[in-house]
């Protein structure tokens, strides 16, 4: 799949997701129902990753 591809597939995930739910909901219960959704369309996808961000000369380790 290309770039465009995968974007529009997660685009339209993103869309039923929130035409399901509507809007209010905590952040989370709007990651998890995309991350259930991704899943299904058998994407590769994994939920808040630890990210590693170099800053002057120390490393910020933050989990997302």
């Amino acid at each position: 799949m290309t770039e465009n591809e995968i974007s529009y597939v997660v685009r339209g995930a993103i869309f039923k997701v929130y035409n399901n739910l509507g809007p209010g909901l905590f952040e989370s219960i709007y990651e998890s129902a995309l991350f259930y959704e991704l899943v299904k369309l058998d994407l590769k996808v994994q939920k808040q990753v630890e990210v590693t961000i170099p800053y002057e000369e120390i490393t910020l380790d933050h989990a997302f």
